[in-house]
């Protein structure tokens, strides 16, 4: 189960991305969120580890999202997809 900041910056991102056509940049996340850019890259790097975006650090505009939704088997998820 995601906890509610991450829940938050997927649906941003989600929303974003079906409206505009492109991901945010971090700028605009920041903005959308009210998250410092600590928080806001912390919470990127758990969506990826969740595998919920593809992101880096190294390129940290650069979002692609994996999943819109938050799955509700988690553990059944990392059974057949994940390496935890």
């Amino acid at each position: 189960m995601l906890a509610d900041a991450e829940r938050k910056v997927l649906r941003i991102i989600a929303n974003y991305s079906a409206g505009r056509k492109r991901m945010p940049s971090l700028t605009e996340l920041g903005r959308k969120t009210g998250k410092s850019q600590k928080k806001l890259l912390d919470t990127l790097a758990e969506l990826a580890r969740e595998g919920y975006i593809s992101w880096s650090l190294a390129e940290p505009d650069r979002i692609t999202l994996l999943q819109a939704w938050e799955r509700e088997d988690r553990e059944n998820w990392w059974q057949m997809y994940g390496s935890r």
